[in-house]
């Protein structure tokens, strides 16, 4: 007769046919099921990446548009600067930049390149740029320090530059 002690084997001999003729309610207690085990290290894994993956792509899909729309102006204005920064040095002429007044239309004006040599206008019309900011881009190789503050609702942004370095986006602390 099979006994649930250490070392039994789940095979059942001749004699316990008796045995398994009883009720079920009436059995002695029988070995562990694999429903009764619980789980194993890789269902927990495999169950661990999942929930991972998803919470990724949840995190992507609720990124704030206004943040995006933000970064993605100021990484454009800084490679336009650039740009006509190298348009000036191979010219010989200088080049300036400043917002557009209210005249001029919603954007930004580059003084000195010849018209639609350059993009003038902003992605989004979320961005706001201080009226009096100007950035003069050259065509001296060192241009010295400029900045220029981009704002969108209550987010900022630096685009700027050492003089010697390219222009780079910088977050504002907030």
């Amino acid at each position: 007769m099979p006994t649930s002690a250490a070392g039994n084997k789940a095979t059942l001999h001749p004699h316990a046919r008796d045995f398994c003729s009883l009720p079920t309610n009436t059995r002695a207690p029988h070995l562990p099921t694999r429903s009764s085990l619980g789980f194993t290290l890789i269902e927990l894994l495999v169950v661990i990446a999942l929930i991972a993956i998803a919470t990724a792509a949840l995190s992507f899909s609720l990124r704030d548009s206004t943040a995006t729309v933000l970064e993605r102006d100021a990484e454009r204005l800084a490679a336009l600067f650039e740009s006509a920064r190298a348009r000036s040095r191979a010219s010989g002429m200088p080049v300036n930049w400043h917002p557009a007044s209210s005249r001029e239309g919603a954007g930004f004006v580059f003084e000195g390149l010849p018209p639609q040599t350059l993009s003038e206008q902003w992605l989004s019309p979320q961005i706001q740029v201080d009226a009096n900011t100007r950035v003069v881009l050259g065509p001296d190789p060192i241009i010295g320090p400029q900045t220029v503050l981009m704002r969108a609702n209550n987010l900022q942004l630096w685009v700027s530059t050492d003089g010697i370095q390219p222009f780079a986006v910088k977050r504002v602390a907030p």
